[in-house]
């Protein structure tokens, strides 16, 4: 089946390794270099191989060290430009040739955030990372852009010699750069195929500190011990999901904190895991984030989605082994709080998108459609709801934790779609073909809105939520003093995340009634990420006017789209502050992530 979302045709010509040669320009915001692809053909008589691009600029391409002819296709919006190369001889099917291009990325490169030394926590340098999924790697250097297709790498990247650079990769050495005496020359192998959306890198003043036999944390200095702090319970879920999913493939297991326009909140690139600084709480309590990228480590990255139409299978898995994770770590009892938060989050986007939005089927259709405009938590969310749901049906937690340690065995170092991973199901549980058979198939995976199905939830930690929430709903103006702060002494700050999502569900509190919260609870002086979003996005729909300055400032101190995308749609739909809105994201758009830039601008009808 072909990806709606590359041009590149895998069936014709495979690219199985990548060796990159290029210096990050920092004056020019480009990266410059040669990329060296190693293509098998997969039929007779090949004679030209497609690539996929986007304003990339090709000076020169050469086929087993011959000059060869290459010329870009038609532009399309978001998939970018085909890039179509001629050999000079033609391939018999199974035989390689190395094609090597000379390329330089754009300024403008939606896979590239550069920051000036201003940007920076250090303030003294600057700092350079790439996003690559869904399809930006080919807005780094040309390449096969589709998750059908795995290579392995070798990359040498020459950096200010003041820097450190860090990529999806095991490291391997440094040494000076013989062309250029201010730079130095860092060196990295990724030896396990993987998709082009993996290929990751990062430049700019890192330290690192170790906090476990596997891991390093990266960060700039002022972050970093506040960073190992947060993270250090890394290697206890690294054996845990071992334990469930079988044995990490990858080698090192590090964690890098970015700067806050970061989109994510974070990225499974192998060997090096990508993460937002919002999740340095100060108590480790946004820590299943970490779990969710190791997770990925099996889920995503050894068992891969061949198409983004399939993402749901990325996700979903990862979601339900985080939850595992968590589980084994935390209890039964906090796993289903959070499989519960889940399914009311799944709620919210789906009020969000509407219920008969195309968007919100767990397999979507992505013909002409950007998958980051696709993105929401639909495939995390309802993916998990299923895998939570069978598991449900087919014996339990042991019985199936079974079932996907062997998938993970079945399905490594590949890419499914959907049928793929029923066939197997099927084929695992045949001796419970008939329950199988009872599921409704065709809405899990076709139907917008919410599942056909809801699992069932221990609520024991959700309970307090649940009350409290609605003594809040149902309190009258004369009601408001039996508030107190004492109400929330027993609450976990995963309790208090909870709760303020469950009000978000319901209808707008009266302005009074989101007053008094403040008083009692002082939500103002937390800083807790989730709970300072959640708090903010409820005093703008409670239309209260001291609030839009604080929800201003978390929408753009940050760039987590989680968080800046529905505080700016909040405070678009809010008339008071629609046009604040509007002006502070074009004075702030020049410094956003380009991802972000674009999705904000499509939420505030500004985009260009």
């Amino acid at each position: 089946m072909a990806d709606p979302s590359s041009f590149a045709s895998p069936a014709c010509c495979l690219t199985r390794h990548l060796h990159l040669r290029c210096r990050a320009d920092f004056g020019a915001r480009a990266l410059r270099g040669t990329a060296a692809l190693t293509a098998r053909a997969e039929r007779d008589a090949l004679r030209c191989l497609v690539l996929d691009t986007r304003d990339v600029q090709v000076f020169k391409v050469t086929v087993n060290g011959q000059d060869a002819q290459f010329a870009f296709g038609e532009k399309h919006s978001f998939k970018g430009t085909p890039l179509e190369i001629t050999f000079p001889n033609e391939l018999r099917r199974g035989q390689e040739a190395i094609v090597e291009i000379s390329f330089e990325s754009s300024p403008q490169s939606s896979a590239l955030q550069w920051f000036t030394p201003e940007q920076t926590s250090g303030k003294k340098h600057p700092f350079l990372f790439s996003q690559c999924q869904a399809i930006h790697c080919r807005a780094i250097f040309p390449c096969q852009d589709t998750p059908a297709v795995k290579l392995t790498y070798y990359a040498e990247i020459s950096v200010p010699k003041e820097l450190v650079a860090l990529m999806s990769a095991n490291r391997d050495g440094e040494a000076p750069d013989p062309e250029d005496s201010t730079h130095k020359i860092y060196r990295f192998s990724q030896n396990v195929p993987v998709p082009c959306y993996l290929f990751a890198l990062v430049v700019g003043a890192l330290e690192s500190r170790k906090i476990g036999p596997r891991t390093l944390v990266w960060a700039e200095k002022e972050l970093v011990d506040k960073s190992a702090y947060e993270f250090s319970e890394a290697e206890a879920m690294l054996k845990t999901a071992e334990d469930l999913a079988g044995p990490y493939v990858w080698g090192q297991y590090d964690l890098l904190v970015l700067p806050p326009s970061f989109p994510y909140g974070g990225m499974e690139n192998p060997c090096l895991t990508f993460v937002t600084p919002t999740l340095l709480a100060g108590d480790r309590s946004l820590s299943n984030v970490i779990a969710h990228e190791i997770s990925h480590s099996w889920t995503g990255n050894l068992v891969t989605n061949k198409t983004w139409e399939h993402f749901w299978l990325n996700e979903g898995h990862t979601v339900y082994l985080e939850r595992r994770i968590g589980g084994r770590l935390f209890g039964e009892q906090f796993r289903h709080f959070q499989a519960l938060g889940g399914w009311r989050e799944l709620q919210n986007t789906i009020n969000t998108l509407g219920d008969k939005n195309p968007v919100t089927n767990l397999i979507i259709n992505l013909d002409e459609v950007d998958p980051d405009v696709a993105y929401s938590s639909v495939p995390y969310e309802k993916g998990f709801a299923l895998l939570f749901y069978l598991e449900q049906l087919l014996g339990g937690p042991d019985v199936f934790i079974g079932f996907l340690k062997a998938y993970v065995q079945k399905f490594a170092y590949k890419s499914i779609v959907t049928e793929d991973w029923k066939n197997f199901l099927y084929s695992y549980f045949k001796d419970k073909v008939d329950i199988l058979d009872k599921v409704d198939w065709n809405s899990w995976f076709h139907a917008p809105g919410m599942p056909p199905v809801k699992p069932t939830y221990d609520m024991t930690l959700s309970n307090a939520c649940v009350a409290l929430s609605q003594r809040w709903v149902q309190a009258k103006e004369s009601d408001l003093g039996s508030f107190s702060s004492a109400d929330l002494k027993e609450m976990s700050s995963h309790q208090l995340i909870e709760f303020l999502a469950l009000l978000l569900l319901e209808a707008p509190l009266p302005l009074s009634h989101v007053q008094r919260m403040q008083e009692v609870y002082d939500f103002n002086a937390i800083n807790n990420s989730e709970i300072r979003f959640r708090w903010l996005r409820l005093c703008i729909r409670s239309k209260w006017e001291a609030a839009i300055p604080l929800a201003l400032k978390m929408a753009t101190d940050q760039g987590r789209m989680k968080f800046t995308r529905p505080l700016f749609r909040d405070l678009y739909s809010f008339d008071k502050s629609r046009d604040l809105a509007v002006k502070t994201f074009l004075e702030h758009r020049a410094s956003m992530h380009p991802v972000t830039s674009m999705l904000v601008g499509k939420d505030l009808k500004q985009d260009q």
